[in-house]
């Protein structure tokens, strides 16, 4: 474990780690931060790096969130529309 997400710091670190280990790591989990990107392309050159699951869903659910929104606005306003048009 290393304190801190400073991309330069956290490098400098692994890279303690010999190379010819640090290649033998074939995937790598991370979250959207582009520091954690950098730091996966730098020090594991051969690693796929895959986003967390978590992460994937979150935005899945935040998108389909937002268009279920913006569906029941436009249902709310066709409806009171609807119902100025039976009042007149």
């Amino acid at each position: 474990m290393i304190k801190g997400t400073d991309s330069e710091q956290v490098i400098k670190i692994l890279k303690k780690i010999p190379y010819n280990k640090r290649c033998l790591v074939k995937e790598l989990s991370l979250n959207m931060a582009a520091s954690m990107n950098k730091i996966a392309k730098k020090c594991f050159p051969k690693a796929s790096r895959v986003t967390d699951r978590f992460r994937v869903q979150k935005l899945a659910l935040d998108a389909v969130q937002d268009i279920r929104i913006a569906y029941r606005w436009t249902a709310i306003s066709r409806e009171s529309q609807q119902m100025q048009e039976a009042k007149e």
